[in-house]
């Protein structure tokens, strides 16, 4: 489902809103009196999600080194949680 809200509304209510989207609604914003952008559930964007071992940044081979002392691995597990 589409539901119009506009700025002003979407400020007022937007924890409710966000939980709304939770569940699947979609929301078109208005703002000025023109469609300004969509807010839609995560996992409705359209794009088939990526496996790791297809994903071209998971499989790159290090570069650089890191500021923090952390080791690639480290930061894999951040950025790849399993």
């Amino acid at each position: 489902m589409n539901v119009p809200i506009n700025a002003k509304r979407l400020r007022a209510s937007l924890p409710q809103v966000v939980e709304r989207v939770r569940r699947g609604t979609r929301f078109t914003v208005i703002y000025r009196s023109r469609p300004a952008f969509q807010i839609v559930p995560v996992n409705d964007s359209g794009e088939a999600p990526v496996s790791l071992q297809d994903d071209p940044l998971y499989r790159a081979e290090a570069v650089g080194s890191s500021a923090d002392g952390r080791t690639s691995a480290e930061h894999d597990a951040v950025l790849y949680p399993r």
